[in-house]
């Protein structure tokens, strides 16, 4: 099986196995002459000057065939021979300079898109770890053969040896081993879903970039009475499954095609579930990319998950509209499934960032700072980081986005995380507050306002450790500080800290399409205001626990909602965040 579709702007290639291994045979390939025809709709679309310079009659489809024949020709033999070949391609040799041109423009329309390969693993080769490797080293040789086919097809146009050689990723970006897999279904899921297949392995070509439809969030995700799986049925050669460990939980990821670019960037973010843990079956499931007539029916914004209390499991969707093609429905949504599965086995969710410091002069600490989406969280971390360089040990990150809180047997609140990677804003790179190294990165919307990278920045080891809490704070990024709100303050009391935290107040930054100073509780929309009567007494149980055993409650001013202080706001704050941990007893 074989086939090349196309998404939008995203090219997808299917195959069963191993794909060409010369560049004779991918300009042999039908895929390829079914491009070659696509860049020609593509120029008359565009009414290009080119189609008015040549002799030939592109708009009739044998032309095109003999077109994509010649440049098949070409890719062994000069012009002057490969013209002799194909009857009534003669008149190509005194538009050399022309068809130098359009195999240019080719190669181009080529490599615009977002270029993926999906090869369907069978069952004789599963748990074969040779067949992956070999599948990697076939996404390697594609991208070779792909740039030395294009150079050879244009030095036997042109008869010129190209003195410049740019090693560009002309094969695909990224690559999917996708399988069947057996898994605990419940028997109203079966049908529905037993044939989509797993992600099993994922090949990526950092930096990746990716323009989706959209680069902000609205709205919130709200919990229905009605599974939305019951609305319609999967397309099953159109539909992949990504396993994601999300903290302790395992959510089965469904992404239909259309929004393959975000499905795969979940490997910066989650990693995959065991063979273990898919043949246990998922603690939620998501479909992103659900058919958007049906799903009209949950109202104007249709982003809703259902509790499927008789399979004990959840169910999220989102349509396949434009409107909703940006990561963080995908990613949310998946955090939103996690939360509330985690207030349902007696631990608080928490949105926020939690790392574990420890410094030179033997002082530590595992600081949680929590508050809404750019309230300064990993921002003043990172400033932190790069502040005490010289005088930090070790810094490990325990959660960026989003984790849980556990009350422990002896009444210490111990923090979790959910995610290996960070959905960072791009524009506070040139500020210093990146995680990683770029060249592992997945960058999105790079041209606009709240451009987002997303990378790997911990382990499933760390995440899933369990810190006891020195310090909980809020992220406060509206107030200005002065003598009576200082960077640090400190709540008297288990009521006064409730108070701030379940008012949620936070300046928007421009990440979702709120404004101005809004409210939310626990700054977080993802599962507590849903499940707010749980979370509730989850929340006055971890708080008082966390005042008993001594954790540091407070806010920390990070003013990165005030205008020019988007860069010495956390980095004063960490200042500050610095001073308290270095004086603390050994």
């Amino acid at each position: 099986m074989k086939r090349l579709d196309k998404e939008g702007s995203q090219f997808i290639l299917h195959t069963d196995g191993m794909v060409c291994f010369s560049g004779e045979r991918i300009a042999a390939s039908e895929i390829f002459e079914e491009i070659v025809r696509r860049f020609v709709h593509r120029l008359q679309e565009l009414d290009s000057p080119l189609l008015e310079k040549i002799t030939q009659d592109l708009s009739n489809p044998q032309e095109v065939i003999k077109l994509a024949s010649l440049l098949k020709i070409l890719a062994e033999k000069p012009l002057e021979k490969a013209v002799e070949e194909i009857p009534g391609t003669e008149s190509w040799v005194a538009d050399r300079i022309i068809l130098h041109h359009i195999v240019e423009g080719l190669y181009n329309y080529w490599r615009s898109f977002g270029r993926y390969m999906v090869c369907h693993q069978k069952n004789e080769q599963q748990d074969n770890g040779s067949f992956y490797r070999e599948f990697n080293h076939t996404m390697e040789q594609l991208s070779s053969l792909i740039r030395a086919l294009y150079r050879d097809i244009c030095e036997n146009i042109t008869g010129e040896h190209p003195a410049v050689f740019r090693q560009v990723c002309a094969g695909c970006e990224v690559g999917l081993v996708v399988s069947d897999r057996k898994w605990n279904c419940p028997s109203e899921y079966k049908e529905k879903l037993e044939e989509i297949p797993f992600v099993r392995q994922v090949l990526l070509n950092p930096p990746l970039l990716i323009n989706p439809p959209k680069n902000t969030r609205s709205g919130q995700f709200r919990r229905v009475g009605e599974n939305p799986l019951s609305l319609f049925n999967p397309e099953k050669t159109k539909w992949i499954c990504y396993p994601a460990k999300v903290g302790p939980l395992v959510v089965f990821v469904y992404f239909h095609q259309k929004f393959i670019g975000l499905g795969s960037s979940l490997a910066n973010l989650f990693d995959l579930a065991d063979e273990q843990q898919i043949a246990a079956g998922p603690d939620a499931i998501f479909f992103y990319g659900a058919p958007a007539e049906p799903m009209s029916l949950f109202g104007q914004l249709p982003t809703v998950f259902f509790d499927d209390l008789q399979n004990n499991i959840l169910v999220g969707a989102v349509p396949d509209e434009d409107r909703f093609g940006y990561f963080g429905y995908l990613k949310k949504m998946i955090l939103t499934l996690h939360n509330v599965t985690m207030m349902k086995t007696g631990r608080m969710p928490f949105h926020g960032a939690m790392v574990n410091i420890q410094l030179k002069n033997g002082s530590s600490a595992n600081i949680l700072l929590i508050g809404d989406t750019a309230a300064g969280k990993s921002e003043s971390l990172e400033a932190f980081r790069i502040l005490g360089k010289e005088h930090i040990r070790e810094l490990k990150i325990i959660a960026d986005d989003m984790g849980s809180l556990e009350v422990a047997e002896d009444g210490r609140v111990l923090g979790y995380g959910t995610e290996i990677g960070a959905f960072i804003r791009l524009d506070d790179l040139e500020f210093g507050y990146a995680f990683g190294q770029i060249d592992r990165a997945i960058i999105m919307s790079p041209h606009m306002v709240n451009a987002r990278v997303v990378l790997p920045i911990t382990t499933m080891e760390e995440i899933l450790k369990g810190y006891p809490l020195d310090f909980i704070l809020y992220a406060n990024n509206y107030d200005q500080v002065d003598e009576s709100h200082p960077i640090v303050e400190k709540f008297e009391s288990v009521e006064d800290a409730l108070n701030t935290f379940r008012e949620g107040a936070a300046m928007s930054k421009g990440t979702t399409t709120s404004t101005g100073l809004t409210h939310s509780y626990f700054a977080n929309i993802f599962g507590p205001t849903q499940y707010r009567e749980l979370h509730e007494k989850l929340a006055e149980n971890t708080f008082e626990n966390a005042f008993r055993s001594g954790v540091f409650i407070g806010q920390l001013r990070t003013r990165l909602g005030i205008s020019s202080f988007e860069s010495t706001g956390p980095a004063e704050a960490a200042k500050a965040l610095f001073l308290m941990i270095s004086e603390r007893k050994k």
